[in-house]
């Protein structure tokens, strides 16, 4: 008897394995809904994300979108300002991360490798033999490039490149600035890079197939219908900021990354890029209390003595971040995916404080 009744309960645990992975959740056309119930960390979190909004001053929290989706579940969702659910907002500087996955489905075709010359695949970048696409993922190319909004817009590179004398060939406009320092030797935060990598991608597809190449590769298969990505003169899509999505949508890809690159039955981004997006640049040293650079996208990672910049959340806590607040994060750790649209015009957000609130609020519980 105790020789039958092991096979079955070893069948019984394999098909329970079988069980939870089948339980798995995605969304179809739309994200599957569960509201999450009404407590005092909801209210906290809510008071924090949407306190009444200043659009007169523009000061204090502004956010114009919170989505919450929990192990592929939307729990949570809020609009403010003009942005509804089908509304496509500038995304700003997540537009790096999305590029980043852009070229992720490019890389797993074999369109190209991290140690290969950017003069392989863009030819203006002849004048610098020794930058590779992994440096310019990674933002250390070496090449001289201001990065600055606001403070100091005469001297700025990145305003010249996407307001005047770059904006027709912004590619062109990188490649024609010098070298500071050897590649790979250190990390500079440049929106230059990320558009000499969009410029690269056309390089390794043509310009016919690179046309439409964001939405046949990588939107569509994930089922996204909102997104907008402008273009300068050339045709090069401006991967440093001009993406537009929904924020049901941009969750799509906080999804995709949550599980290590894979959409459904399909390994849509090779697991080694995900790895590679969230590996600390190796030349980065801490500056202030700022995220940690990955792969184009920003880490909550402990590097060179420092702690995390974000210490209320898991270390393995990763994140797409563009200018004036727009967010995705990703915490693996929580199974959360967390969409932030903002029109934020000073510095009251604080990305700790509001991963620590929505955790406390929507992450999961421990079953008694």
């Amino acid at each position: 008897m105790p020789f039958i009744l092991f096979p079955l309960l070893l069948l019984a645990v394999c098909l329970g394995f079988a069980g939870t992975a089948a339980a798995e959740t995605w969304p179809d056309a739309d994200w599957p809904v569960q509201p999450a119930a009404p407590s005092a960390a909801v209210a906290a979190f809510e008071n924090y994300a949407f306190p009444p909004r200043d659009d007169v001053e523009r000061r204090g929290v502004r956010s114009d979108a919170v989505v919450v989706i929990r192990d592929g579940v939307l729990v949570y969702e809020r609009y403010a300002g003009p942005t509804g659910a089908a509304s496509p907002h500038l995304v700003w500087s997540v537009s790096k991360s999305l590029l980043s996955c852009l070229l992720g489905v490019a890389y797993g075709e074999g369109r190209f490798r991290l140690d290969d010359p950017v003069a392989r695949y863009y030819p203006p970048f002849a004048a610098h033999p020794d930058i590779l696409l992994r440096h310019l993922l990674t933002w250390t190319s070496g090449l001289a490039w201001t990065e600055d909004y606001e403070s100091a817009p005469l001297t700025s590179s990145v305003l010249a490149m996407l307001y005047t004398r770059g904006r027709q060939d912004m590619g062109a406009f990188v490649a024609g600035h010098a070298a500071a320092v050897a590649p790979g030797t250190r990390f500079s935060y440049s929106s230059g890079d990320s558009n000499a990598l969009a410029a690269a991608l056309k390089g390794m597809l043509g310009a016919e197939e690179y046309a439409d190449y964001p939405w046949r590769a990588f939107f569509e298969p994930l089922g996204i219908t909102s997104a907008v990505w402008e273009r300068d003169a050339t045709g090069t899509f401006v991967g440093s900021a001009y993406a537009y999505l929904s924020a049901r949508d941009l969750a799509r890809v906080g999804l995709l990354m949550l599980r290590d690159g894979r959409w459904r039955e399909r390994q849509l981004l090779p697991r080694e890029w995900v790895e590679f997006n969230r590996m600390p640049v190796p030349v980065y040293r801490p500056q202030g209390s700022g995220a940690v650079p990955g792969g184009h996208w920003w880490l909550n990672r402990a590097v060179a003595g420092a702690a995390p910049p974000w210490p209320d959340a898991p270390e393995g806590t990763f994140a797409a971040l563009g200018h004036w607040g727009q967010a995705l994060y990703v915490l693996p750790e929580d199974g959360l995916v967390i969409v932030r649209f903002a029109d934020d015009r000073d510095p009251s957000y604080r990305h700790n404080d509001f991963l620590r609130l929505a955790r406390a609020a929507f992450g999961r519980r421990e079953e008694p």
